[in-house]
């Protein structure tokens, strides 16, 4: 059988992927924004990267546009995930400071979709959460503060 592929049989569980880090450029114009607008902007510049979108949740002005900001950096994280090698599984953790956009992406959708009472998605975050990364505490950061 030509298509069989090899199974590989590993003890240390599941694959690991890390994200490239964002551009330092993108880094600085999200330290330096201090409005809305700021971020909007840099975003704009980066539209690829789900730490923007992020931040954009993070500053939304209602329950829907935080929604939206973070479901576009969910997508995008997916994308950015699959180019570095992610198939639809295992381990996607908070220690790498690179996959934080996209977990913060995650966690702001589960928020924002809790409060327009968008429940099934919620399970479904919360699950998905909970496989990428079973030993992070979702709410808090490594440095002990609140996440969303």
């Amino acid at each position: 059988m030509a298509n069989e592929r090899p199974v590989g049989l590993s003890t240390g569980g599941p694959p690991e992927t890390v994200m490239p880090t964002p551009p330092e450029s993108l880094l600085s114009a999200l330290a330096a924004a201090t409005t809305r607008d700021d971020v909007a902007s840099a975003v704009g510049r980066f539209p690829t990267w789900s730490l923007a979108w992020a931040a954009l949740g993070d500053v939304g002005r209602d329950d829907l546009e935080r929604y939206a900001a973070y479901r576009v950096g969910y997508h995008r994280g997916l994308d950015l995930l699959r180019q570095s090698g992610w198939r639809g599984s295992g381990y996607v953790r908070w220690d790498h400071p690179s996959n934080r956009g996209f977990l913060r992406c995650l966690v702001g959708l589960s928020v924002a979709a809790e409060a327009i009472d968008e429940r099934d998605e919620v399970d479904r975050l919360d699950t998905f959460i909970a496989q990428l990364d079973p030993a992070w505490d979702r709410n808090t950061t490594t440095e002990g503060e609140a996440l969303t």
